[in-house]
């Protein structure tokens, strides 16, 4: 992926993991269009830097993304880059029945999102010279947490979809997929101060790293990831899952 120059569009880039790595890029000398729910948010980020821009999106709507994808498109003509990273994630119950409204939520934002936007722009994307997509997943696609088993789901359906996508637009747009551990974010309540989480700015400098890799990898991975993105294919699945299930449940203080 080309690291200067560029026109990015950064779904939830309002905050945390969006808004740093709209900085990070925008710091590199690219134009970076960034977009969510809260115009105010997005403001803030933009603050004091020039070429970088806010556009309200709610991606739970499907007209609300084909009119963001022309708006967009409209003020902004030389986007080459698109970055999918808006997500929520939710705390859910298996063990009994529940009301469905925040898994339903979820996929919408998760999958549903990424999917039509992509859709909505991939023309575009394919005539533009030094194309490419990031989809943005999770460590859970690979080994999840039992208390968020939609926001896994999600996360691991990208994945897959990354992997289709990537080989359909093979020699007209990169495809890229970067896959965060636990991050000090706001995802979740209590986040964004949790000890054992990786520090936000500690996982953006490393990502950015990578990104500068020739060729850049086709998955962004980090060094704190590496214990689930393997964990199946190094014979150790059922150690990590129990392993990663207690130590979020005692960052969490349950």
């Amino acid at each position: 992926m080309k690291q200067t120059g560029n026109t990015i569009l950064i779904t939830g880039g309002g905050s945390g993991i969006g808004e740093a790595l709209a900085h990070r890029f925008h710091d590199k000398g690219n134009t970076v269009i960034i977009a969510g729910r809260r115009q105010e948010a997005l403001q803030r980020a933009c603050s004091g830097r020039e070429r970088m821009y806010a556009i309200t999106l709610d991606v739970e709507s499907a007209d609300g993304v084909a009119d963001f994808s022309a708006r967009l498109l409209a003020a902004h003509p030389t986007l080459n880059v698109l970055v999918n990273n808006a997500g929520i994630m939710r705390y859910e119950a298996l063990d009994r029945s529940r009301d469905l409204t925040d898994t339903e939520a979820t996929i919408t934002t998760n999958l549903l999102g990424p999917i039509r936007l992509t859709d909505a722009l991939i023309d575009h994307l394919c005539a533009q010279p030094d194309a490419a997509i990031v989809n943005v997943t999770s460590g859970l696609a690979f080994v999840p947490l039992v208390a968020t088993p939609t926001y896994n789901a999600t996360k691991a359906a990208i994945h897959s979809y990354t992997i289709s996508m990537r080989e359909a637009l093979k020699g007209r747009v990169e495809v890229i997929e970067l896959a965060p551990p636990a991050v000090q974010t706001a995802l979740t309540p209590g986040q964004e101060t949790r000890a054992a989480y990786l520090p936000l700015a500690d996982f953006a400098d490393e990502v950015m790293t990578l990104f500068a890799q020739e060729p850049t990898p086709s998955e962004i991975l980090v060094e704190r990831v590496h214990f689930q993105r393997f964990a199946e294919a190094e014979g150790r699945f059922d150690e990590t899952l129990a392993r990663l299930n207690e130590m979020a449940a005692k960052a969490r203080g349950d």
